[in-house]
């Protein structure tokens, strides 16, 4: 059975008022390059404009994110830029498969976090690149999902949402904000012996997504369980703060920004409220610790995430850093960086394969188990082959504030699987069932 067979949730998705980073997986496509020659779009017998090897073609991969404007800027510009570190030290070692080199940086644009603008840029620049190598934001990938399934342009998110593991041509990292959810709802339950849960959230395939998976965490350990959606804006938490004062929940599963985090963990603490917070991975940025909310955070938040912080020591962490040099940490270059693994695994197997093109690429995908992230997630965490709720990776892990470390926060449990997660059979994306 293949992974991603979703029949009608594309639409339903692109009409939710989608407030976060996540969205869908199918196929379809058109023809590709005659007698055995490298297919265009986005393979060159040319070097790259940049190419350390001048006898290597250049395959292109375009990236849409929110580089200036948006409210995910200043994790989107990191996320960038690791990429482009990424690939550099990809050509440096000499490419994929000795023949090809791969350009991240001529087809860079940005989304303003606009869905229109998304498409718009979308549509310049998709006749002349293989594949996606950062496609960021929920709202506006849900703007271009059929084209890219039409297309068979294979495509890195950059966000987490169980909705991914059903589209062919998205190649995810990590464990989906459900999953996620899931796995902090048992670990507040067994750690801080919580039975009384709330979820805040934005609205959307982000926020409701890791709702739907507190949800489930509560109902599977029979806790008292709440939902409170809140809108973004720091001056719009105010329902969201009076509900939790009011409901005084021990735990809240916060999916927000990191600005509004600050906002509903500040101003409970202010009226009283001495619960624990478990922000979702976006909720979090070491900024925060410089806030007037920040003796509230030190207080009572963790932070859930889908992988290991920017200080970790695995070999993958440690090529990062080296490659980046002297910058300001943050995890928005952890995860950059780690997306960039399957589609580095996919490429290479096309090439190895000789099906240089978009349906090579989509069929090489299709085919990987694992992927070596060098040990920034498990090899399984990079399996697309299977169908969804086989291949669907339910590790995540808890993090502590921690000043001293570089991200300001470090791990307080390592990768792990709770019940509900473990038990939990994937049939569609969770947010459709909050």
């Amino acid at each position: 059975m293949n992974r991603r067979h979703l029949a009608a949730t594309v639409a339903a998705l692109v009409l939710l008022p989608i407030s976060a980073c996540g969205v869908f997986r199918g196929g379809g496509g058109e023809g590709e390059g005659k007698g055995g020659a490298p297919a265009a779009p986005g393979v060159t017998k040319e070097p790259c404009p940049q190419a350390v090897d001048k006898a290597k073609g250049c395959i292109y991969l375009g990236t849409i994110s929110d580089l200036t404007s948006g409210p995910f800027a200043a994790l989107a510009v990191p996320i960038t830029d690791a990429q482009k570190a990424f690939w550099k030290r990809v050509n440096a070692a000499g490419g994929i498969g000795g023949k090809y080199e791969v350009d991240v940086q001529t087809y860079v644009r940005d989304n303003k976090y606009n869905p229109e603008v998304h498409n718009q840029v979308y549509q310049e620049i998709k006749g002349k690149v293989l594949g996606l190598a950062q496609t960021l934001g929920s709202p506006t990938t849900a703007a271009i999902i059929a084209d890219l399934r039409a297309q068979r342009i294979v495509s890195a998110p950059a966000s987490w949402t169980s909705a991914w593991e059903f589209e062919d041509v998205i190649i995810e990292t990590g464990s989906n904000y459900c999953v996620e959810a899931m796995n902090s709802v048992d670990y507040a339950a067994e750690a801080h012996k919580a039975r009384k849960v709330m979820a805040v959230h934005y609205a959307g395939d982000y926020g409701a997504d890791a709702a739907a998976g507190a949800k489930a965490a509560a109902e599977a350990g029979k806790l008292e369980f709440s939902a409170v959606e809140t809108p973004s804006g720091a001056t719009e938490q105010g329902r969201a703060i009076d509900e939790i004062v009011k409901g005084k929940p021990d735990v809240v599963i916060l999916t927000t920004g990191p600005a509004d985090a600050a906002a509903v963990i500040g101003q409970s603490a202010a009226r009283g409220f001495r619960g624990r917070f478990i922000g979702t991975g976006p909720t979090w940025n070491p900024a925060l610790l410089k806030s007037p909310a920040a003796p509230a955070i030190k207080a009572l938040y963790e932070q859930s995430a889908p992988g290991l912080p920017y200080g970790a020591d695995t070999p993958g962490h440690r090529a990062m850093r080296q490659a980046l040099g002297n910058v300001t940490p943050n995890d928005g270059y952890t995860s950059g960086w780690a997306w960039a693994y399957p589609m580095k695994a996919a490429l290479e197997k096309m090439v190895a394969g000789g099906n240089v093109g978009r349906a090579g690429l989509l069929a090489a995908v299709k085919s990987l188990t694992t992927v070596d992230y060098e040990g920034m997630l498990p090899p399984e965490a990079g399996n697309f082959a299977a169908d969804p709720n086989t291949a669907v990776f339910r590790q995540t892990l808890i993090n502590k504030v921690d000043e001293k470390a570089p991200t300001g926060v470090s791990v307080a449990r390592d990768f792990f699987t709770g019940p509900t997660a473990r038990a939990y059979r994937l049939d569609g994306p969770c947010f459709n069932k909050l």
